[in-house]
């Protein structure tokens, strides 16, 4: 039977369907050393997004023929050095796609309806009804950035409440512009017309700091940037300029450039709402995620 070591915590049921083809340990939170050494003799190695697998990772786990990512990115994972030695890589991009587009709705209504605010204030006994005057998010214009799964369920939500959808994407799709009206339109388009911009991108050479200074330029100064994909694929430094000097009137961040993101200036700003990463932090999520990559893994060692 093949030897698995899973790395990171996956639901039980993705362990228990792997147990049933092959020899699997669980070991969690190892420490670089320890896993070096786990990885001598496994054939199929399980991670989420804390275990690193880094190229000295690869080179030691000579036996090594899959990665299976619990997950959608693989940044965690250096795909070439897997490639270079014809190593499968696995992930589950399509687990996440509810979690994710849900939570961009959630950050979309905070923001419009200052949620966060109204929660603390009323906490430390005020009653700021006046000063929490809000905005709706009917008639508005979403833009997003990135039109795959994601992005097409975040339009077709927004859709539901009545927002104008306009989508950047290398990709036209035929069926999502007939169930949400949204046109495509290119990149400068749709940074100059969203009340609400939304990137759904993979981390790559391609898009590492594609919303930059120039970019943020171009937004409305009532804008709000939501990022729940990856985060160096906005200048983290020319996001932090636009909010301070007013050029953005706001962000909405789930990722950062540096996670946690240990004394960033945007853990200081008014006009940020910050959430640690949470966008495949669902049950429901992890559970599919498990489910389809030891599906994937059954499949490729059969």
């Amino acid at each position: 039977m093949a030897k698995i070591l899973i790395a990171d915590k996956i639901d039980e049921e993705g362990v228990k369907r792997l147990r049933e083809v092959a020899q699997v340990e669980v070991a969690t939170g190892l420490k670089p050393a320890e896993l070096l050494e786990r990885v001598k003799d496994c054939e199929v190695l399980v991670v989420r997004s804390a275990t690193k697998v880094t190229r000295e990772v690869i080179a030691a786990a000579k036996n090594l023929k899959i990665i299976g990512r619990a997950g959608a990115g693989l940044d965690n994972v250096d795909v070439e050095a897997a490639k270079a030695r014809g190593i499968k890589v696995l992930n589950t991009p399509e687990a996440p796609t509810e979690s994710v587009a849900e939570l961009v709705m959630a950050l979309m209504l905070a923001w419009a309806r200052h949620i966060p605010l109204a929660d603390s204030s009323m906490k430390q006994g005020k009653w700021l009804k006046s000063e929490l005057m809000g905005t709706v998010l009917e008639g508005k214009t979403l833009g997003i950035i990135g039109a795959g799964k994601i992005g097409q369920l975040v339009g077709k939500k927004a859709r539901a409440f009545g927002m104008r959808i306009i989508a950047q994407d290398c990709v036209v799709c035929s069926d999502f512009v007939k169930d949400t009206g949204c046109v495509y339109v290119d990149l400068d388009k749709i940074l100059k017309e969203s009340d609400y911009l939304t990137i759904h991108l993979p981390l790559t050479s391609e898009t590492k700091g594609l919303i930059g200074v120039t970019q943020l330029a171009l937004m409305k100064p009532t804008a709000v940037l939501i990022n729940t994909s990856r985060g160096a694929v906005v200048n983290e430094a020319a996001l932090i300029e636009a909010l301070s000097d007013g050029k953005i009137a706001g962000a909405c961040l789930d990722v950062f450039a540096q996670e946690p993101p240990v004394n960033s200036p945007l853990l200081k700003l008014p006009n940020v709402l910050l959430t640690p990463h949470v966008g495949a932090s669902t049950h429901e999520t992890q559970r599919e995620a498990a489910i389809l990559i030891s599906k994937k893994i059954k499949e490729a060692i059969a």
